[in-house]
């Protein structure tokens, strides 16, 4: 079928165009797109040279209704409401062998190595539909991919209920890792922004404190448990200064810039030997993962909570290049962008 999607031909060069992807085959369906979240590593993609070839359709923070089944696809059925899982490991190297799938290093990624959600349809293993309740609006469905992605970094932590929580960073995943604490019993959740707007929010989420940095008023050897959400180098510094002695750090974000530390804040590592560990992507075994399950019911029964607030604006799809527009000047962008059909 010919389909229009936000096609990336060059650098910065994003057109709503004719498309042709290819019908469903064995054991995969067609999901008609109903909106696909701009995720910041997109941006990089489309303005900063990122993309892996060209032309490619972007997008993996998709959600929509099942239209087409291929042969063998037994546990979906058209009509089915499904967000998309946009990994697709090889399923055979060590990495996915023992279940690590977020580090298969001959994975495909739907969205960024092949065609993704930036488009009125595209065609997925069945293994990458995550069934929904038509209780969830397919906008808060096109907030899958970064739930799953804060509760993998609570995984990758070991937290526990029953400590005292720090997430820096108010965006997006901060939103949901702050949610994730609680839903599994924090004692407290404290949440630093610089921005007043995005910590007002967070309190509306549950967030029993909140801090703004440039205040300079925190407490230091504080928290059980550290998540750096934003990927900027001043709250990775502020990880290693406000974690309590024998603490858990946790690095879901990505730096852009490079990151130094003195040898006086990192001795803080030795001196509190605390565990410092990263987190990337959002899988597990049984692929995709419960981070994917669990998402899917806590969306259900409301104890994940989603509202607009979590919306910068949307965008027809049709719009796309002018959506991306906003990010070229920093600080514009506050929340997410969806994209629509």
């Amino acid at each position: 079928m010919v389909l229009k999607a936000a096609v990336l031909y060059a650098n910065d060069d994003l057109r709503y165009d004719d498309y042709e992807t290819p019908s469903a085959k064995e054991g995969t369906v067609v999901i008609k797109v109903h909106y696909t979240g701009i995720c910041g590593s997109d941006v990089p993609r489309v303005l900063y040279n990122g993309a892996h070839y060209y032309p490619i359709v972007l997008g993996h923070e998709f959600s929509g209704e099942i239209i087409e089944t291929g042969q063998n696809v037994t546990a979906l059925g058209i009509g089915d409401r499904a967000a998309g899982v946009p990994l697709i490991p090889c399923m055979k190297c060590e990495d996915c062998q023992r279940g690590d799938y977020s580090l298969c290093k001959h994975y495909s990624f739907i969205g960024s190595r092949q065609q993704g959600g930036f488009a009125e349809y595209v065609n997925v293993p069945a293994i990458n539909a995550i069934k929904f309740d038509s209780s969830i609006s397919f906008e808060q469905a096109a907030f899958f991919e970064p739930s799953t992605v804060a509760l993998h970094g609570l995984k990758q932590n070991g937290y526990r209920g029953g400590g005292d929580v720090a997430v820096l960073g108010g965006g997006t995943v901060g939103i949901f890792t702050l949610q994730w604490a609680k839903i599994f019993g924090a004692k407290s959740v404290t949440v630093f922004d610089i921005s007043d707007e995005r910590l007002e929010i967070c309190k509306a989420f549950g967030a029993d404190y909140t801090v703004n940095p440039n205040d300079g008023k925190y407490g230091k050897n504080t928290y059980n448990y550290v998540f750096e959400t934003a990927g900027a180098a001043d709250t990775m510094r502020l990880a290693f200064d406000i974690a309590a002695n024998r603490a858990g750090i946790c690095f879901i974000g990505t730096p852009v810039k490079e990151l130094t530390f003195s040898p006086g804040l990192f001795e803080n590592m030795n001196r509190k030997e605390f565990r410092l560990t990263g987190s990337w992507m959002s899988y597990s075994a049984p692929f995709p993962g419960n981070e994917w399950l669990l998402t899917a019911h806590y969306f259900k029964t409301g104890r994940l909570r989603f509202d607009e607030r979590l919306i910068f604006k949307k965008y027809h799809m049709s719009r796309a290049s002018e959506a991306f527009a906003l990010y070229k000047a920093p600080g514009t962008v506050k929340g997410k962008i969806l994209l629509y059909n």
